[in-house]
């Protein structure tokens, strides 16, 4: 038998995991807009707001961030390769 505060723990991993899903993807999404964007102006705002999406998602302790770094980099040489 498990004790209680075993399952405690799976529920409240279970509830995290789901959070922390919904914020993945809505990173990957605004990650997603900003690549897909080919005019420079609209680009930029979109990357603004990408880049703050992707911090918050660092104080949240959703990702690392290093990894934080990275996707913010991939998204700054794609907008430094449309000036």
């Amino acid at each position: 038998m498990r004790s209680k505060s075993v399952l405690k723990r799976q529920r409240q991993q279970t509830k995290a995991n789901e959070r922390n899903k919904h914020y993945k993807s809505m990173m990957k999404s605004v990650i997603r807009g900003v690549l897909k964007c080919d005019n420079h102006e609209s680009a930029e705002q979109l990357y603004r707001n990408a880049v703050s999406t992707i911090d918050s998602l660092v104080s949240k302790g959703v990702i690392h961030k290093n990894t934080a770094a990275r996707r913010k980099s991939k998204i700054t040489r794609h907008l430094n390769s449309l000036a």
